[in-house]
């Protein structure tokens, strides 16, 4: 019960009176009543008596009296003002509840005066951001929700809020219902518009005043889900004293929700646990919703919470509202805008009468004013928002006007929906003019009215219908489009941009570099406040729209370019410059669009400074090179007009180029290329030398003028090349590759580094080829930063780790361990630098250049002074030598010692021709030797000592000692060489950044020789460190291999850890691990499956091929094999593994397994380091068959080819699937990649693919090779004359075609004829449909001029038209010419037009020239005197009385005109023989060119007239007398037997000896076998005997008489189904035996015409197979197999199985093993057949093979299978008998244990006659007495027995 308020004091009276025209702050409004209220109110009132309330309306009174008096002159506008003031400062009022007496005016209305700190609000969330909750409250208001106050913290912590993990809308969404408090509203001082409503939604905060003794059953409870457990959620109320637990719904009642930690959760108390402090909670949505709050005593007002449901009873109507009692204390209101209508008329208090109840609920509680707002909204009170259906700018034409409230506004019904939108336009916003409501609008009128707001929760549209609002382009922030321009006027100017608001209130912000073309230093001074500017919009992202003032984007008036999918190709349009780098300029456009302009592409002179040029912020004009826009990237260039570079052809990347250099830049060098017009190159810095220090030496001294012999070309940007003078790419230009085709796995290419990443290295080889090395491949030690290992620009070597095939990308491995150089190349390009630069230094100088260096040899002794005596060493002159100095260090000084100018002799060993030093020495070592080399009289002794030191050989180890170590090499000296003087690389190319090794005077290593002295080396003997070419090892691995002794040919037992297709993985020994190769089990790559009977954990000998392998993550495994000649021969192995060679020669026979498969290639391994790879068409010449290239063609399989390139360098082969024509003559060197095309041979069948359709009469181009295509001449691409022969080809269609010729030209080019026909040197058939009717003309082929005569019958093709007539082809050799008078028996208007390019026309040859090879041809029909001589001759066959057909070829008044097919004859049909009816109108009943049927009437010779009717009455009578057989169909015979289903025609008669029409009597008997052939069904018997037992005929006989008991008229129906079921049999038997006697393929092409007759017939594809076995060609049997169980249709189920029984057979008889293979097909066949007829058919293929074992085994599984089969049961006793094997009675009584009752009589009968027949005759005596003891009355089993015991 809400308590009374206590009585004031005097003192508080008079205070009270005192501030009484004082406002409330905004934290606690003052409480207004009437006048009239009683002394003391229930809930708050007024507290003054009635005599000080008296007394204070007398002094009112007086007051108004006299401002009354003061005011009389005043307008009456300005009273209706004050009025209204008053009225508005009433509705801003909160009143308590408990009011009695004199009701107030106005319903309690929350407005932005009147929210105060404390509120309990319920409202819903509008949006959900990264930072905090937008919440709609009542009265259209709009509350902010920071994200600590969102949430109360439930764990022992605080939650740390994380606003990128998104954690809010994880437990908040659009559109949810929330309780909420006020904290806080901005400061009044504030604009009222401005002012903010601060919220929280903390439960801690709203249950303030909740504890456990209030809670009562059924009251509705919001709570937090602290944990998720098994049965249920355990909740948080916000307070700590209690706890919650809400079971999970069932799975019926679930709603698609998931419920996460921290959610809200709203329920209904079902019990209170007091003693456990829980509260228990039901989570069914639906009561929730329904559940009202039940009136409790003692209820107050801080028990209330938002959003709770009470039953309401109407107290009273107010103006705007309704007064309602709830919960017997409390009084609320409800505004019109929350009534339980969303359309109250203007008399919707008459809805509302005094005491009628309803369902409401709290929408806003205020503790101050103890104030209460109520809500009647049914989807409110349904605890469910409003859902909007209007979006705001949506302009509505057809608005209903419901009401009209005086001096307010106007409440609409919007046309939405499903269901209309109520919305209200305030007075405000209804006209740009003062206008009077009343007047203007009625209730019932339409207006049109344009949404600018939304009130999410009482689901209200807020609209204007001012004229200015609706013709305004932008209204809202998604009217702006970017790149839209509009007006704005500047409303604040900061230090970042400033502010502009558009004309409809929009605000956007013009960021300061866009307020102008240049910077501008103070923009407060440059724009002023107020001014109003034109700017066009950049974008607009969350409301934020960006605008721009610069003159040249405000003006532009090119395109806009606005997303990636505008960016078309070509499009030039204006952009700024965002970031600028070294390789190009970042651009900027609309709405975030941006693009990438290369260096290439900014218009810079070579070697010029891209800053100098551009800046950021720079608007510039660009045009669209190239966009990916799934990738987002635009390519751009600055040059708008394309300008075509004139490069030389022979100037591509990968060449090599010569040059001089023009000009030099600190970072590059432009250099004129020789032999190219114009064209510039740029060298960069990094790629003058692969020592980067050498390089900016070089570049210091380098000037103009300079020529490089040798560049190469890496890559080429417009017209400038880039270019490289590095040695190891320009030495190794050959060998880089161009594209990702060239590129082989495990090899070592050299390359250079282009970008270096945190995660790995860019490695770039020619042209924009790229391979990325990862961090963990980069270095061997992880732990290194690779930008302090390496440099932009540095050369490497890179191993190939993997190339994907499907992406394109190289991985690599840059590690030294895997890519340290084998040869002398790094260190011999240093020291020819050396001297390039030391050239290039004496040029500046007035030196005598280097001719100094020849009085210096390596190993020279030089005479000199002593200079100067340092601490590193003794310094030397030399007289004649002024600059030239020579340094002895003490090590060398031998314990010489030395003082100033004393004279001494020493040994040069080295020079350095830069610095001009020379590094001697004084050891007698090299004093000695140097002097007996020069001495010429030599002892015998020390003859004998130099003879007995070997020559020094390349790649030969040595040991050499450390005699100078210098900063880049070391020199070093060979003891037993006769200390021969070398130099070796202290770095290699990946490790010049490295550390380099430690090395000390007089220290011993191992080095290898790499290079002997010669003029390229300078003379020098250079070597390489053994320590860098072993690469670098870590201290475990050296520890593996100095503790195991496993050596090569070492025989080990090994288990298998994993199996792969092409190899086994092993461990043996102590933790050492291997592998098997694929080609290492056995000693030839035949095998199927070589690792087929090998398993997991199985153990196995293998022996030791190899060592030092890596696999995947372990290092030092071994390479194995199992091969059985290497397990039993194991003598010499490491001789006979060293000593093999890569020796393969053409057309030899190769077997292995595929490792790859690519789309065109699939890629074999033949031995562990031989590769070799198979074309796509070189794998079959059928077309299916290479649409299934990557299905056939799987990784594993075993593949057998022919050799016919090789290469040596990379050991790989190219082999093809058919053995290649012409002997096996050694391949020598290395094949390039244009491979010949010696395995083509003319008149070989092979596949191709159609490369592209020349247009025209051009035909196709077809590729039959990698690099090789052919031609189809436009006559060889059917069988037949087709109108249009390029119809049923496109581009990528796989076909099979026969090469008809190969030329090679003086070039070296080769050109290919190709044909697509089956049968080229047959004649063809000319399907005349189009040209005389439904006629098939077999014309022979013209391929010589000797095959062409006179009145010769011929067809081609248009080949070209002229004014004077046309040429014709009449095959791939011979055109023919026709004449314009030749060309038509009429005038051709037109012939261009008639006889169009690639028509196909029929004519007779004229003349023919064999000498010229000139042939002439005619179309005309007629002969020379003009008397159709043809058409007499067809006159003569029309006979009075026959059917004809024809076209109609002219309508007249009096008849038609018709064409009588396959003639020259025209006749009249009068119009009186048309119809038997009237016909008023022909041109509507007929058309020309229709197909018609008509009877001849009269022939008139003398008159050449024919007489036709078209009566049906004609028609009908003749077809009484046709015969049945030519009423349905006719049948021909085509070239190879198969049956062509053709309608009626009349054949045509002709004199000519070439156009014979006549059928033998041969030909008669074939079309009758051909008729009953096509009249028979497909084939449904099986061809193996699966259906019956295999026994002997008495014993199926009696089977079949031992069936059940049948009446006998059921067993004359099964006897007569059966005798039809055997007669259908043997027709189809003869059919088929007929077919193939008349007409018995012969070829494949004859099969293959056969199947597509048939395609579903079983006989005809086994009969295809058996044609191929007999070839051998055993492959292509399974190939055809796998065709027919693709096309027969999936309901032929028989026709299938025989398909699989043929290939059971075929793989019994040549599989490889047959068991396996047979197995492999067993269980494909399972998979689409009946299981139990496939057993069947298994068992039978292996009971007809006597293979009884396997039949045993398959057995044993089939009756687990199938046991409750009495077929299956029957099959293995007949088995045992077969066998004569013992247990039969076992398998009987198991039997009879499986069958099911009804089947045990059958089974038993049938068992019993096997024993009489086949087994023990008493054993079958007593199973039928048995059965006859139990049933006594089977009167068949009696008949059955009987029979048994006669016979």
């Amino acid at each position: 019960m809400a308590p009374p308020a206590k009585k004031l004091s005097s003192k508080s009276k008079s205070n009270l009176r005192s501030n009484s025209g004082v406002a409330a702050s905004s934290s606690q409004l003052p409480l207004q009543l009437e006048d009239d209220a009683p002394d003391f109110p229930r809930g708050g009132g007024s507290s003054l008596n009635r005599e000080e309330r008296n007394g204070d309306r007398e002094g009112m009174h007086k007051d108004f009296g006299t401002e009354q008096r003061v005011l009389k002159k005043r307008k009456k506008e300005k009273r209706m003002q004050n009025i209204y003031h008053s009225t508005e400062e009433d509705l801003g009022s909160l009143f308590g509840d408990g009011v009695t007496g004199k009701l107030p005016r106005f319903a309690n209305k929350i407005t932005l005066k009147n929210v105060s700190a404390g509120m309990k609000l319920w409202g819903v969330i509008s949006e959900v951001n990264e930072k905090d909750i937008v919440v709609s409250l009542p009265g259209g208001l709009r509350g902010l929700v920071r994200a600590c106050d969102a949430f109360d913290p439930i764990l022992d912590v605080e939650v740390q809020w994380d606003v990128e993990t998104s954690f809010i809308s994880s437990l908040y969404h659009e559109g949810q219902l929330v309780s909420c408090i006020v904290l806080q509203v901005d400061d009044d001082r504030k604009e009222l518009a401005q002012r903010k409503i601060w919220l929280s939604l903390r439960l801690s905060v709203l249950h303030k005043s909740l504890s456990l003794d209030s809670i009562q059953e059924g009251m509705v409870l919001s709570a937090y889900t602290k944990s998720i457990e098994d049965h249920g959620f355990m909740l948080h109320f916000g307070l700590p004293s209690f706890t919650g637990f809400m079971p999970k719904l069932s799975q019926s009642e679930r709603r698609n929700t998931e419920v996460a930690m921290g959610q809200l959760l709203q329920g209904i108390v079902k019990s209170v646990d007091r003693s456990r402090k829980v509260v228990h909670l039901s989570s069914d949505p639906g009561m929730v919703s329904k559940c009202v709050t039940k009136e409790l005593k003692g209820i107050s007002i801080d028990l209330l919470v938002p959003g709770m449901m009470v039953n309401a009873r109407v107290q009273s109507t107010l103006e705007n509202g309704i007064m309602l009692s709830f919960l017997t204390y409390f009084t609320g209101t409800v505004d019109l805008f929350n009534l339980d209508t969303n359309f109250p008329s203007s008399n919707w208090k008459n809805n509302y009468a005094k005491n009628m109840k309803f369902n409401a609920r709290i929408l806003f509680i205020d503790p101050s004013t103890r104030a209460v707002g109520l809500t009647l909204n049914p989807h409110l009170v349904s605890n469910k928002a409003p859902s909007s259906l209007v979006k705001i700018g949506d302009i509505f034409d057809q608005s209903r006007v419901v009401r009209v409230d005086k001096g307010s506004g106007l409440l609409l019904e919007v046309p939405t929906l499903p269901v209309p939108t109520p919305a209200y336009v305030n007075a405000a916003d209804i006209a740009d003019k003062e206008v009077k409501l009343e007047k203007s609008f009625k209730e019932g009128s339409s207006v049109r009215v344009r949404v600018h707001g939304y009130r999410h929760l009482e689901g209200l549209a807020t609209g204007t219908l001012k004229t200015s609002a609706l013709e305004g382009s932008v209204f809202t922030h998604s009217d702006v489009k970017p790149g839209m321009v509009v007006k704005a006027k500047v409303i604040a100017v900061d230090s970042f941009g400033a502010i502009v608001q558009l004309a409809s209130g929009v605000k956007a912000l013009c960021p300061l570099r866009h307020m102008s073309e240049f910077e501008i230093a103070k923009p407060r001074k440059k724009i002023q406040v107020g001014i109003e500017l034109v700017f066009r919009v950049l974008g607009g992202k969350s409301k934020r729209i960006t605008v721009t003032h610069k003159k040249t984007l405000v003006k532009s008036k090119l395109d806009i370019l606005s997303s990636y999918a505008d960016a078309t190709e070509g499009l030039v349009t204006h952009g700024w410059i965002t970031k600028i780098e070294e390789h190009g300029c970042f651009v900027r456009f609309y709405n975030g669009v941006q693009g990438f302009a290369p260096r290439s592409e900014l218009g810079l002179s070579p070697g010029s400074d891209i800053h100098s040029v551009c800046h950021v912020e720079q608007v510039v004009k660009c045009r669209v090179v190239k966009c990916i826009p799934a990738s987002r990237r635009i390519n751009l260039s600055f040059n708008v007009t394309p300008t075509r570079a004139s490069v030389d052809e022979s100037i591509k990347p990968g060449s090599l180029v010569s040059g001089v250099v023009e000009s030099i830049t600190p970072l590059a060098i432009v250099v004129g290329v020789n032999g190219a017009s114009g064209m510039k190159g740029t060298i960069f810095l990094e790629h003058l030398a692969d020592h980067h220090g050498l390089a900016t030496s070089m570049m210091s001294v380098m000037k103009p003028g300079y020529h490089f012999d040798k560049l190469l070309v890496l890559d080429i940007e417009g017209n400038n090349l880039i270019l490289t003078a590095k040695y190891s790419l320009v030495n190794l230009n050959k060998q880089l590759p161009l594209d990702v085709s060239q590129i082989s796995c495990h090899s070592v290419v050299h390359g250079y580094i282009c970008n270096i990443i945190d995660t790995g290295c860019f490695v770039r080889f020619i042209g924009r080829l790229t391979g990325f090395a990862p961090k963990s491949k980069a270095t061997d030690d992880r732990r290194l930063d690779l930008s302090e290992v390496f440099y932009i620009g540095q050369s490497v070597r890179s191993n190939i780790v993997d190339v994907a095939s499907d992406t394109g990308r190289i991985t690599l491995s840059l590690k030294q361990s895997l890519c340290c150089s084998n040869d002398a190349s790094f260190i011999q390009e240093y020291f020819v630098l050396e001297e390039k630069i030391a050239t290039l230094q004496a040029l500046d100088s007035d030196s005598r250049g280097l001719r100094w260096v020849e009085n210096f040899g390596i190993c020279s002794i030089v005479e000199g002074k002593v200079h100067e005596i340092k601490e590193f060493g003794v310094v030397i002159s030399f007289e004649g030598y002024n600059d030239v100095f020579g340094v002895i260090s003490h090590y060398h000084l031998a314990g010489t010692t030395v003082e100033n100018s004393l004279i001494i002799r020493a040994a040069v060993l080295d020079v350095s021709k830069i610095e001009r030093l020379v590094d001697l020495s004084l050891k007698a070592e090299f004093i000695n030797s140097t002097k007996e080399e020069s001495s010429t009289v030599k002892t015998l002794k020390k003859k004998r000592k130099r003879e007995a030191h070997k020559e020094l050989e390349v790649n030969q180890m040595v040991n050499a000692i450390v005699e100078i170590v210098k900063e880049n090499y070391l020199v070093l000296s060979l003891p037993a060489y006769d200390f021969t003087v070398g130099y070796a690389s202290l770095t290699d190319y990946n490790t010049q950044r490295l550390p380099s090794k430690q090395f000390a005077h007089g220290q011993s290593i191992s080095a290898i020789v790499t290079a002997l002295p010669a003029p390229a080396t300078g003379g020098r003997l250079l070597l390489l460190l053994k320590c860098l070419s072993d690469g670098m090892e870590t201290s475990s691995s050296k520890r593996a291999k100095k503790n195991s002794s496993y050596d090569i040919g070492s025989l080990i037992q090994a288990e298998i850890t994993e199996m792969k297709p092409l190899e086994i993985r092993v461990k043996f020994g102590s933790g050492f691990h291997g592998r098997i190769h694929v080609t290492e089990a056995t000693d030839d790559n035949s095998a199927e499956s070589p690792f087929g009977n090998y398993r997991i954990g199985q153990t196995l000998t293998a022996r030791i091929i190899s060592k030092g392998i890596k696999l995947e993550n372990i290092r030092g495994c071994f390479e194995l094999s199992i091969k059985p000649s290497l397990l039993e021969r194991y003598n010499e192995i490491d001789k006979k593994l060293s000593s093999e060679e890569f020796n393969y020669s053409y057309g030899e026979r190769v077997s292995g397994f595929v490792y790859k498969i690519d789309p065109d290639w699939a890629w074999l391994t033949l031995s562990r380091d031989v590769k070799a790879q198979l074309y796509i068409l070189d794998s079959s010449c059928d077309p299916p068959e290479l649409a299934d290239f990557q299905k056939r063609f799987y990784v594993g399989k075993s593949v057998s080819g022919f050799v016919i390139s090789v290469n040596k360098e990379k050991k790989l082969l190219r082999v093809v699937l058919r053995a290649p024509v012409g002997g096996s003559e050694e391949l020598k060197g290395i094949v390039s990649d244009h491979h010949s095309l010696c395995h083509l041979v003319e008149g070989n069948v092979v596949g191709g693919r159609v490369s592209k359709i020349l247009p025209g009469v051009g035909g196709l181009l077809v590729q039959i090779d990698q690099n090789h295509y052919g031609k189809v001449h436009f006559t060889e691409l059917t069988d037949s004359w087709v109108s249009n022969p390029l119809s049923g080809y496109h581009v990528g269609q796989f076909v099979k075609c026969r090469i008809m010729e190969i030329n090679c030209a003086f070039k070296g080019a080769v050109h290919v004829d190709l044909s697509l026909r089956s049968t080229p040197d047959a004649s063809r058939e000319l399907k005349s449909a189009e040209l005389n009717g439904s006629t098939h003309t077999c014309i022979q082929s013209v391929d010589k001029i000797t095959d062409l005569h006179p009145n010769m019958v011929v067809q081609g093709y248009v080949k070209n038209v002229s004014a004077k007539g046309c040429f014709i082809m009449l095959s791939r050799k011979m055109d023919a010419k026709i004449l314009l008078s030749n060309l038509s028996d009429n005038f051709v208007e037109n012939p261009e037009k008639e006889f169009h390019v690639g028509k196909l026309v029929i004519g007779k040859v004229l003349s023919v020239e064999p000498l010229s090879k000139r042939v002439e041809v005619t179309l005309r029909t007629s002969s020379a005197n003009g008397a159709p001589k043809s058409e007499t001759n067809h006159l003569n066959q029309i006979i009075a009385g026959d059917l004809v057909h024809g076209k109609i070829k002219r309508i007249e008044s009096y008849g038609l005109f018709i064409s009588i097919d396959n003639t020259n004859v025209v006749g009249l049909c009068h119009v009186s023989e048309l119809s038997d009816d009237h016909i008023d109108d022909l041109q509507s009943k007929f058309k020309a060119g229709e197909k018609v049927t008509a009877k001849v009437l009269k022939v008139d010779k003398e008159r050449n007239r024919v007489s036709l009717g078209m009566k049906n009455s004609y028609i009908e009578d003749e077809d009484v007398l046709q015969t049945p057989s030519r009423q349905s169909h006719d049948f021909a015979i085509g070239m190879n037997g198969s049956v062509v289903l053709a309608e009626p025609a009349i054949l045509p008669q002709s004199n000519s000896e070439n156009m014979n029409y006549e059928y033998d009597d041969h030909h008669h008997s074939v079309l009758g076998d051909a008729e009953s052939r096509a009249l028979v069904p497909p084939l449904e018997v099986p061809l193996d005997d699966i259906e019956s037992l295999d026994v002997e005929p008495g014993v199926a006989q009696d089977m079949v008489n031992s069936t059940t008991a049948d009446t006998t008229e059921e067993k004359n129906k099964k006897k007569a189904k059966k005798k039809a079921r055997e007669e259908r049999e043997r027709e189809i038997i003869s059919a088929e035996e007929r077919l193939l006697i008349n007409d018995i393929p012969r070829s494949t092409d004859e099969f293959e015409k056969l199947i597509r007759s048939s395609p579903n017939s079983s006989f005809i594809w086994i009969k295809y197979m058996e044609f191929m076995v007999a070839l051998a060609d055993i492959e292509k049997a399974r190939s055809i197999a796998e065709r027919a169980l693709r096309t027969i249709n999936i309901r032929e189920e028989s026709e299938k199985l025989n398909i699989w029984v043929a290939y059971f057979n075929l793989e019994n008889e040549h599989g490889n093993p047959p068991e396996e293979a047979v197995s492999k097909v067993f269980q494909r066949a399972l998979q689409y057949c009946d299981p139990k007829k496939v057993h069947l058919a298994l068992l039978g293929m292996y009971e007809r093979t006597e293979q009884h074992k396997l039949a045993d085994v398959l057995l044993d599984k089939m009756t687990r299978k199938f046991k409750k089969s009495c077929k299956v049961w029957l099959r293995k006793i007949q088995l045992f008998f077969k066998t004569n094997s013992d247990g039969v009675q076992s398998v009987v009584n198991r039997a009879l244990m499986c069958l099911p009752r009804h089947k045990h009589i059958k089974f038993i009968s049938q068992s019993a006659i096997l024993e009489f027949k086949c087994g023990i005759p008493d054993r079958g005596r007593s199973m039928f007495e048995g059965m006859l003891r139990e049933y006594p009355k089977r009167t068949d089993l009696w008949s059955v027995y009987l029979d048994q015991v006669i016979h």
